[in-house]
């Protein structure tokens, strides 16, 4: 059978040294455990638009859809802020995403121990903690007409943006949480305002058809989102799997990172329908950008692009026991008390650089056989 394919888009700014660290450890399950990849690269983002003039070539694009994953380190950085909105290189991501119809974005929330003290909540809030929030990707609020902004005939502005969401787009987003709920904790919960919000009675309605008709195994809650913020907040480890639209997830994800303590700690997955191999269409991101204050100097966190790749391991390619293998490797690691600089506390020490984290995790993959 041919090896999996991956197509790495390192992207611009720290992008192409965390996705070094990455194309290491898939060179070591290669060696060591007889996981092969058929690995090719192509340009997004900035790096896209110097070579191409766009943000993400139609050959590019043509590849992604036809690769088992794409792996993609970060875009953008301040001499493209000039660009037309329409070239920037943050459109080449959002095309891979609509185009791929990478509906379920999933954010994992992850407290390993040694960081619990890095949260600014306090530490037996974070301690353990291992959430999983399912953002719908590719409708909602950020693509729904009309939108736009208008002058009104007295000379004043209208902001225009509009909530659309249909029986299937739902629907699909929730099963995905459901399936992921029986592989942790079988427990999910729905966030919507279905107080306030046409759009989500729907969400609930639809959210609970799911449940009832498909997954009535599956321990399933429904909570307003505001109040959602506030419960992650006071008490997060009350939730295994959270599913909830675009705008609510973007900031219910962005909240959920905080508590671990690092953006440079968290991965992302975005996943779509199954092709016909069965694997999902797939995409794995760190969920920092690309840090153009840093980039170049070998101080970027490289875990989060790491461990992006292991639920890569986890989701696309049924190796759910190598996930669990690389990260208790980070975990180790971590145990040790190697840390980046963004990793550093008040204790102070000497940072290990972004090529010394990879070989650090290498070390602790060697020593898992």
């Amino acid at each position: 059978m041919a090896n999996p394919s991956i197509l790495i888009l390192a992207g611009d700014g720290i992008g192409p040294e965390v996705m070094a660290e990455v194309k290491k450890i898939i060179s070591w399950y290669g060696d060591k455990r007889g996981l092969s990849f058929d690995v090719s690269e192509d340009l997004v983002g900035g790096a896209a638009y110097d070579v191409h003039g766009v943000p993400l070539a139609d050959a590019t694009m043509a590849k992604a859809q036809e690769v088992d994953a794409v792996l993609l380190g970060a875009v953008g950085g301040p001499k493209y802020d000039v660009l037309d909105f329409s070239v920037k290189p943050e459109r080449g991501l959002l095309r891979l995403r609509k185009e791929m119809d990478l509906y379920a974005n999933l954010r994992p929330a992850q407290c390993f121990d040694a960081l619990a003290d890095f949260s600014s909540l306090k530490k037996d809030v974070v301690a353990g903690l291992d959430i999983m929030i399912v953002r719908e990707l590719t409708s909602g609020v950020y693509f729904g007409t009309p939108r736009g902004i208008t002058t009104q005939p007295d000379g004043s502005r209208v902001g225009i943006n509009t909530q659309v969401y249909t029986t299937e787009e739902i629907r699909r987003v929730a099963r995905s949480a459901f399936e992921l709920a029986r592989r942790r904790n079988n427990k999910v919960c729905s966030m919507e305002k279905a107080n306030v919000m046409e759009s989500g009675i729907l969400w609930r309605e639809e959210v609970q058809w799911v449940h009832d008709n498909e997954y009535p195994d599956v321990e399933l809650s429904h909570m307003y989102a505001d109040n959602g913020a506030m419960q992650l907040v006071r008490r997060p480890k009350q939730f295994d799997v959270i599913v909830t639209d675009n705008l609510f997830g973007d900031v219910l994800s962005d909240c959920a990172a905080m508590l671990t303590g690092s953006l440079g700690m968290l991965p992302s997955a975005s996943l779509g329908a199954p092709m016909a191999n069965g694997r999902p269409k797939a995409m794995y991101e760190p969920v920092h950008g690309s840090a153009p204050d840093i980039a170049g100097q070998g101080k970027a966190n490289p875990i989060a692009c790491i461990l992006s790749f292991a639920m890569a391991l986890r989701y696309s390619f049924d190796q759910g026991a190598e996930a669990s293998r690389l990260e208790k490797a980070i975990e180790k690691v971590l145990a040790d008390g190697v840390r980046t600089a963004d990793l550093m506390g008040p204790e102070g020490g000497k940072p290990v650089s972004t090529t010394e984290m990879g070989d650090k995790i290498i070390d602790a993959l060697n020593a898992s056989l």
